[in-house]
């Protein structure tokens, strides 16, 4: 590779390096080329690419992108380095399930957003559900609680409709209430003070006619 050759592949590694949500760095011995052109079919679907360059290149390029943390993840052994502008489960799940179904590309590590990522924290990643799945999750943990409530709600309308429609029915059943009975008419104040006065005016009228006669005797 020529000197100009090198220096474009070191300015296009950059601009990938300083462009990449994540990266992850991988011992290619072993795969074939069929077998890195499937892969990279598969990455290509989650914007994710896979790329196999000398690691005096990469190395380069680290230094003019600014990412020097890659750069102890390239330092020994043949490195090919996916890197990864989407979904970076997706994109890791793809590459540990083609690692354990080839039997290919032993995890190095890799970077994401930054932060250095161990070979298990890269299998850890691969082996989360999909984002698909984890909404799909959060959903169901939120619906629960309202669909309990709003059951618990329709239970309680039903049984107050059928408490008054019992109560309606009782009250049809027993028919309308009796007539209040008419009470006797109260005797008037002033009869019982009449008839007195009546008694008084009668002994006043008899004891005048016995004082007349005995009156008339004594002539």
């Amino acid at each position: 590779m020529r000197k100009e050759q090198k220096t474009q592949v070191v300015d296009e590694l950059a601009a990938q390096l300083g462009d990449a949500q994540a990266i992850y760095a991988v011992d290619y011995r072993g795969i074939s080329v069929p077998q890195a052109a499937e892969l990279r079919a598969g990455l290509r679907e989650h914007d994710a690419s896979f790329r196999i360059v000398k690691n005096t290149l990469t190395l380069r390029a680290a230094d003019k992108a600014g990412v020097v943390e890659i750069k102890e993840l390239v330092a020994e052994g043949p490195t090919a380095l996916t890197f990864v502008r989407g979904d970076a489960a997706l994109a890791a799940k793809v590459l540990d399930a083609f690692s354990r179904r080839a039997n290919v590309l032993e995890v190095k590590g890799g970077l994401l957003e930054g932060r250095v990522l161990a070979p298990d924290d890269f299998r850890n990643l691969a082996r989360l559900p999909s984002r698909e799945v984890l909404t799909a999750q959060f959903a169901g943990v939120v619906a629960s609680p309202l669909t309990g409530l709003v059951r618990g709600l329709g239970g309680m309308v039903a049984g107050l409709a059928v408490a008054l429609a019992q109560v309606r029915d009782q009250k049809a059943a027993e028919g309308p209430p009796p007539a209040a009975e008419e009470s006797p008419p109260e005797a008037s104040a002033d009869e019982p003070a009449s008839d007195a006065a009546e008694e008084a005016s009668s002994d006043e009228e008899q004891q005048q006619n016995e004082q007349s006669e005995a009156e008339q005797e004594a002539q």
